[in-house]
């Protein structure tokens, strides 16, 4: 089974904010808009273009977002509608921004109401320090809740965003307060991934993923070779990225990355290797199977 576990969907780009969630190439122009900065080429991200997409993967977690810091809201209350129109493929994540004083309100509701299994949250997005008092409750009721938690990263980060809350090593206090949450480091932890891969060995409930990263062949290539060269490429999580990238083209795109190599002493991970990114039991190892 190929579970997806990196996407996201919207409405509108305007109901992200100021924020980028995926990679704004050298060729996409930045301009103001409303009196904001923005990037010129968010692609469309609403649901029908999502579920086409999603044809080559058996199961998909579909993120929402909140960033009171960026004036960004994809609703929870969309992302329940368009997960129940396919129960049997689509598993919600909750946007939760832990600076709101109703964050714990709204992840019980999430819960309880509409039937979201995890949480998304981007520290460095939402201008929190990852073990502030407000986000350590909201991982207190995440644990109790049995519903895992995707840490968006920090490579792409706006420019109204605090890279410092965005380091994977600041989540090192968060997994040994909470052995058994289970937590996704999106990207990799991207540009920090020697970090990340720090806390993939310590910590048996943390994972990555590797959405958005095989756009940038280099970038992939290296960041796969540190994780298989610490031993914790076994971590690491399918993920497309969508609406910034497919589930077909990442699959084909990651049994290339090899390519980069050829003709060099450079090492290479094993074909082996990168076929169990794809194929993990991503569902199991978050305390999702049905």
């Amino acid at each position: 089974m190929i579970v997806d576990v990196h996407t996201h969907v919207w409405q509108t780009p305007d109901q992200l904010g100021q924020a980028d969630l995926g990679d704004p190439t050298a060729d996409s122009a930045r301009q103001a808009a409303g009196g904001r900065t923005v990037f010129s080429r968010i692609p469309p991200g609403d649901p029908e273009l999502h579920w086409q997409a999603g044809k080559a993967v058996d199961r998909i977690i579909v993120l929402g977002f909140q960033s009171r810091l960026l004036k960004a809201d994809v609703p929870n209350d969309f992302i329940s509608d368009y997960v129940r129109r396919h129960p049997d493929k689509l598993i919600g994540f909750a946007g939760i921004d832990p600076t709101s004083k109703r964050a714990i309100d709204e992840l019980q509701r999430c819960k309880d109401e509409l039937r979201l299994a995890g949480l998304h949250i981007s520290p460095g997005n939402q201008g929190i320090h990852p073990t502030d008092s407000r986000v350590m409750a909201v991982y207190e009721v995440a644990q109790r809740l049995g519903m895992p938690i995707l840490f968006h990263g920090g490579g792409h980060l706006s420019e109204a965003a605090c890279p410092e809350f965005a380091r994977p090593i600041l989540l090192d206090e968060v997994a040994r307060a909470f052995p058994d949450l289970p937590m996704i480091v999106s990207q990799v932890g991207h540009p920090w991934v020697g970090e990340t891969c720090g806390l993939l060995a310590r910590h048996r409930r943390v994972y990555a993923d590797i959405g958005g990263l095989l756009r940038r062949p280099w970038t992939a290539y290296n960041t796969l070779i540190q994780a298989f060269e610490h031993g914790v490429v076994g971590k690491l999580l399918f993920g497309s990225d969508f609406p910034y990238g497919r589930a077909a083209e990442t699959i084909e795109k990651l049994f290339s990355v090899n390519f980069v190599a050829q003709g060099t002493n450079l090492p290479t991970v094993p074909r082996s290797a990168l076929r169990g990114i794809i194929e993990r039991d991503a569902l199991s190892l978050l305390g999702l199977s049905p």
